[in-house]
């Protein structure tokens, strides 16, 4: 009896965990390997008959839900799967039954019921040459926009490619699918444009044709830089990108950022120089080298690289060169990044939690078969703030 009651305590211990992964299995699996130690086989055997109706006393059932709501199982089935139109009275009696029970559907079951997994697999591949919290503040915002409808989220973070693609159609693993860290000709397209599955990118490839995608207007945000700060006198300005790597991949937000700024830079009469960077003090010091020998007359900076923002501005500080009064420094980045730098940055915001939201309403509209192809482009808003002012009087020429 001692041991049978340590079992249930420890059944106990586990119920709250094991509320939010119902099913024999789970539990069967679970407790096996927690008491293992603690108990022989010949023992688990023995208590095995009174172990299980120790479970079944507190997992409710849905012919329970069904009793307790006095309707019938199908009826309770139907309020579930929605395949059936229910009345609101009884649809609201049956949810507050399930509610007051803590009645949990077996994903498995319903799965096979539905032919839906009620997952959404998201493709987020984490490279050590982008700024992963920017990625991760996007997948947060699916993941809990996805929840509102229903949804699970399944991260492949991989550098799979192609492969993911074919893993996650051909496996049934997902409903639909959202892929992020876009290239301008991403091999996982010809894949996507292929297959009946429902997907969205967040980003925006060279083609857009028969696909979905929402994304940050990055080549708006580069004119509106370039306007910025040529409206304030700026005739020399420096782009200091992300890391080569990322322009060696063709990635479309970074592509598209410096295209938008050459063109308009183009059409004001504002010169540019683009440097990629690693990121960090000694890459930074190299680049800001090379920037100055290169352009002296340089006054302005745009910087779309969140880990040289940083060291940029203690770099201009030991130069002697004060922002905004002897250069301007605007930044494409989070609200957070800008604000919390040493000098307030004249920003590009990213709307990571927009971005990811949008592009759940996207991938839902196209599983209810009410979504099309098309891209959602979100127009770029410049915050001004401590680090952009006029460009300084030209030095006299020395006689």
């Amino acid at each position: 009896m001692v041991a049978e009651k340590s079992l249930q305590n420890a059944v106990e211990a586990l119920r709250q965990r094991m509320d939010t992964h119902p099913g024999w299995g789970y539990c069967r699996s679970t407790l096996t390997r927690r008491i293992r130690r603690r108990y022989s086989l010949r023992a688990l055997c023995a208590l095995s008959k009174r172990f299980t109706q120790y479970l079944e006393s507190w997992m409710v059932t849905l012919a329970e839900v069904a009793q307790h709501a006095g309707v019938s199982a199908s009826t309770v089935s139907y309020v579930l799967s929605g395949k059936r139109s229910i009345s609101v009275s009884t649809r609201q009696r049956v949810e507050q039954s399930i509610q007051q029970l803590g009645y949990h559907p077996n994903a498995g079951a319903r799965a096979l019921a539905s032919n839906r997994s009620n997952i959404i697999a998201l493709m987020v591949p984490l490279r050590t040459d982008m700024y992963v919290p920017v990625m991760m503040e996007i997948a947060i915002a699916v993941a809990t926009s996805a929840r509102t409808y229903g949804y699970d989220v399944l991260l492949l973070t991989g550098e799979e490619g192609p492969d993911a693609v074919r893993r996650v159609t051909g496996s049934g693993l997902a409903d639909a699918m959202i892929l992020m860290d876009v290239e301008l000709d991403d091999e996982r397209l010809p894949l996507l444009r292929g297959t009946d599955q429902p997907s969205v990118l967040i980003g925006l490839p060279a083609t857009t044709e028969g696909l979905t995608c929402v994304d940050l207007d990055f080549a708006a945000t580069g004119a509106l830089c370039a306007e910025h700060l040529a409206g304030l006198g700026h005739r020399d300005i420096a782009v200091i990108g992300e890391a080569p790597a990322v322009y060696e991949r063709h990635t479309g937000f970074a592509e598209r950022t410096l295209d938008g700024l050459r063109g308009r830079s183009r059409e004001l009469g504002v010169r540019v120089l683009h440097r990629p960077c690693e990121g960090g003090f000694d890459a930074m010091t190299v680049t800001l080298a090379r920037i100055f020998d290169e352009r002296p007359g340089t006054t302005g900076f745009v910087v779309q690289n969140e880990s040289a923002v940083e060291p940029l501005l203690a770099l201009l500080r030991q130069q002697g060169r004060a922002v905004p009064e002897d250069v301007s420094v605007i930044a494409v980045c989070p609200d957070q990044v800008a604000t919390q730098a040493s000098v307030r940055l004249t920003s590009v915001a990213i709307p990571a939690q927009e971005m990811g939201r949008r592009a759940v309403e996207l991938l839902i509209a196209k599983l209810e078969g009410r979504g099309s192809d098309e891209v959602a482009l979100i127009a770029p808003e410049l915050t001004v703030r401590a680090s952009t002012g006029p460009a300084p009087a030209p030095a006299p020429p020395t006689s």
